[in-house]
Formats: C-alpha cells, structure tokens, sequence
C-alpha cells in the first residue's frame, strides 16, 4: 500500500482527515513496525484518508520529560507543533499510549492544541460505524485477556473501548487479577525502558506475565509498543512464548475483517 506524507499531500492541494502520528517504537522497532502497517491498512481499508509525517515526525519528548529532561522534551515538542501548525493538522491518532498523552494533555500549553485519539478509540468508532466488519475467525471462542497500559489506562481513563474493540472477535475475554484502576505497569513506562534495572526480587513485567499466565488465556491484548515488548519478554523468560500470543489489538482486528 501506499502511504502518502504530509508534505506529498500538501504539494498535491489535497487534504486529509486524520495524521497518523507513528512514534518511535512504530518507525523504527521490528514489532512495534508490524502494529504501524496493521493500523494503516485498517484505515485505509475503512476509507479514511489520512498521512504521515515521515521524516518530519521527530520523538514527541516523552521519554525525555519522564526522564527529567525538561529541555530536551521542550525543543522535540516546539519542534514537533511547527511542523503539525504548518500543516494546519487538526486531528491526529496514535497506536502509542504514550505519544497520545503527550499529543493530548502537554503539548497545548506550548501552543499545539489538536484533537488526539487512540487506535483503540478509532477502531471502536469505526466499528461502531459499520466501516469496519468483522467476524471472529481465528479468535472465536479463544480466551483472551487484556493488559491496561498505564498511560491509556489510569492517566487517561480510557477502559471500555479496547475492551467493546475485543467484544467483535467473539472471543471469551478473561480480566487478570489486577485490571482496570488496578492495573499494573509492564514495567517501560516513566523511561524505564532506557535504563538500568533497579535492586528487587523481581522484574516489573515477570510479576505481569505471571498474572497473565493465571488467566490461562491463549492470548494478551495490548495497546501500546512498550507493553508489547515487555510482555514477550516476559514470556521468553517463564519460556510460554510459544503458548501465550502478545498481540496489539489493530492486528486482531486485521485478522478479522471480512
């Protein structure tokens, strides 16, 4: 498929609905690649017109503030608004849980106020809509559960709709022990994913694959590239990698377009 840039579609005198904000994780990581594509082909495939940023989108300075970099994450973030102003971008959505809190709560007080959504907010409304129709295939009747990503999660009170998302595979959802307002981190956010483990008894995301493997689903749903990476890594070391699928919600959905 053919994705076109904002720079292309500005050229041409077009105008698209919606900026596809693809974040780090989703440029540059194998994976977190994998999930970019799935969405994409989503929207495409449910008539949204939409574009990238391409080399114009830099980090969103997340990372950098959680870090304690104030000055780093304010030149990413100014740099970022006059790119996104420039293109007189109004409505953006994200597969990063991160990158949608910084886009929607930190950026308007340096000057860039957009309307941010999630995928799993988008992949609701579109299946709500009827653009997307889907069957449960592969995943009816299977035993999933779902991992609440902190910044999706309890930073921004978004539960029901990953969870409405999942309700159209058809498949028996299993809620772990800690879910919802008790979720439990996978252990990458706040920057940890850059730095050195800490002294304890046990990884963040162990303690999370445990409670996953409590539920005996077949498969987690996550919505974010950090969880992703936690998760499978957290399954490589309890060696269930090959019993237990991570997989983000979009490619789910993918599977199960009519």
């Amino acid at each position: 498929m053919s994705v076109k840039t904002m720079a292309e579609v500005a050229a041409s005198g077009i105008e698209v609905d919606i900026l596809f904000w693809v974040g780090c994780a989703g440029s540059f990581d194998a994976r977190a690649q994998r999930v970019t594509k799935a969405m994409a082909q989503l929207l495409d495939h449910a008539g949204v017109s939409f574009a990238i940023l391409g080399n114009e989108e830099a980090c969103t300075g997340d990372p950098a503030r959680r870090a304690g970099n104030e000055f780093i994450f304010q030149m990413l973030a100014l740099q970022n608004i006059q790119t996104l102003n420039m293109y007189g971008v109004k409505k953006i959505v994200t597969a990063c849980p991160h990158c949608f809190n910084t886009l929607k709560n930190e950026y308007p007080e340096l000057g860039g106020s957009y309307e941010v959504v999630h995928h799993t907010k988008m992949l609701q409304d579109l299946l709500d809509s009827g653009k997307l129709k889907v069957e449960g295939g592969s995943f009816k009747g299977k035993k999933i559960t779902y991992h609440d990503s902190c910044y999706l999660g309890r930073v921004n009170g978004i539960y029901e709709a990953p969870r409405m998302v999942l309700e159209h595979l058809e498949s028996d959802l299993v809620e772990m022990k800690r879910c919802k307002t008790t979720g439990l981190c996978c252990g990458a956010g706040g920057a940890q994913m850059f730095k050195e483990d800490e002294p304890g008894d046990k990884h963040i995301n162990v303690e999370r694959t445990e409670e996953i493997l409590a539920t005996d689903a077949t498969i987690v749903a996550a919505n974010c590239p950090f969880c992703i990476t936690m998760l499978t890594d957290g399954m490589k070391a309890k060696d269930k990698q090959d019993d237990v699928m991570v997989m983000d919600i979009s490619e789910m959905i993918l599977q199960g377009i009519k």
